[in-house]
């Protein structure tokens, strides 16, 4: 049996690496779109929760130490 021509196992091992190189960068992308889509979801929910919280119009600045239970 022949040897294999060097440059043509070169070139298999470009085009392995290659290969696996777009399988991760195709679920590098999955994964940013996941991610994007729960940023999303949760930047919702932020302003869902701020239009939730009352006003506090020219009163001072709410802090929730000042809103401890009556038990401490």
């Amino acid at each position: 049996m022949q040897d294999p021509d060097p440059h043509d196992q070169r070139l298999t091992e470009l085009e392995i690496k290659a290969a696996y190189t777009e399988d991760m960068l195709d679920e590098l992308n999955r994964v940013i779109v996941r991610q994007q889509q729960q940023i999303d979801v949760l930047l919702r929910e932020l302003l869902q929760l701020r239009d939730r919280m009352p006003d506090s119009a020219g009163g001072p600045a709410r802090n929730l130490r000042d809103e401890l239970p009556p038990h401490y």
